[in-house]
């Protein structure tokens, strides 16, 4: 369904400063990978190829986006989520919002309500106040809002309950935000850890993304060996994604839960481990619609998981 403008009261759940914020009962999670039964979409109606990254300039040098091609691959997308019957709830197309296709950025969910992001581009900066409009139309209280940087949702990455990494590359999630974020997480009694990345990778969730239970698709190739330890130590096994797969958004595929995920087709590495361990994979053919910088993962926020 779509989200719009809604002229309901706005709801806005304060976190407690102090920590201890109750956990809301209809929406949110405790991880990225229990099952997931709704999701947050952003429509590509308006997709439009901007340099967004180094991933989208190279493509704008050499191939730009076919973007009906795109809009066909994101259809498709949808399409496998309600496969899998997870409730899709889509924001409304605005003209303006043209990266809008991009849902995880805007905004985080949490267990407590969602928090409202502070976007580095100008040009998807709009993109926040579609993210709160669609909140309080589902009636999703607000936890709190960035305002001591930027930050992006690519870079709140929950590795499990009460844990979550942070990507900061300064480019699109700066120090400032990430600080801030992480400092109300502390609040709440999680383990935060701060990953500091080269902006050339964009979001930490180009390159580790939760599967399952202690398992997590992670490029070896491009993550701080120390990150990868940190992972090891918390009992995670480690599936190592090619490089140059994960330059194509490779690693950036979606949990469902119960052993099922959403990856690219082109992530021949991955699927095929996944499917070894007995993973059921909707393989969803994603080149086009990345060309313009985003893969499956940037492309959804969870909104609610059972366990």
């Amino acid at each position: 369904m779509a989200l719009g403008k809604s002229t309901g009261d706005f709801t806005l759940q304060r976190r407690n400063t102090n920590g201890g914020t109750a956990p809301l009962t209809n929406w949110g999670f405790r991880n990225e990978t229990d099952p997931l039964t709704d999701v947050l979409l952003g429509s590509p109606a308006h997709l439009f190829h901007r340099a967004t990254s180094s991933l989208s300039r190279k493509h704008l040098r050499e191939a730009p986006c076919n973007i009906q091609t795109a809009q066909a691959q994101h259809a498709e997308l949808v399409d496998a989520y309600r496969h899998f019957n997870v409730n899709v709830h889509m924001l409304e197309a605005e003209p303006e919002l043209t990266m809008q296709v991009y849902s995880r950025d805007s905004s985080c969910m949490t267990p407590y309500g969602a928090f409202i992001t502070a976007m580095s581009q100008w040009w998807r900066r709009g993109e926040n106040y579609a993210a709160i409009r669609a909140y309080e139309k589902l009636g999703i209280p607000i936890y709190d809002m960035v305002t001591a940087g930027t930050f992006e949702g690519g870079d709140f990455n929950v590795i499990e309950e009460g844990c979550v990494l942070i990507g900061c590359g300064e480019a699109r999630t700066n120090e400032a935000g990430a600080k801030q974020v992480a400092g109300w997480f502390e609040a709440e009694g999680w383990e935060t850890r701060i990953a500091y990345i080269d902006e050339y990778y964009v979001h930490i969730d180009l390159m580790v993304v939760p599967v399952a239970d202690k398992l997590t698709a992670v490029c070896l190739a491009c993550t701080e060996p120390a990150i990868v330890e940190w992972l090891k130590a918390k009992g995670h096994e480690i599936i190592d994604v090619p490089f140059a797969d994960t330059m194509a958004l490779g690693c950036n595929m979606m949990s469902l839960g119960n052993d099922k995920v959403i990856a690219p087709s082109s992530s021949t590495v991955l699927i095929d481990q996944l499917r070894a361990r007995g993973f059921e994979v909707a393989a969803v053919e994603t080149a086009e619609i990345s060309k313009t910088g985003g893969g499956i993962h940037c492309m959804a926020q969870a909104l609610k998981r059972v366990a």
